[in-house]
């Protein structure tokens, strides 16, 4: 038992998929903030566009 254990403790298996979890979820986060950022900027330039159309 107490090999079993110290082998689970050395296995470095794991490591690899929460470091993946991580760069995934920080990847998520900067494009939900390009998203959000370009979403500002498109919704105020339609903004300009309309004002300037007639009708």
């Amino acid at each position: 038992m107490k090999e079993l254990i110290l082998s689970f403790l050395r296995d470095e298996e794991g490591l690899t998929t929460v470091e993946y979890a991580v760069a995934g979820a920080l990847i998520t986060v900067a494009v939900v903030a390009a998203f959000t950022t370009l979403g500002g900027s498109v919704s105020g330039t339609i903004g300009i566009i309309d004002g300037i159309l007639p009708g």
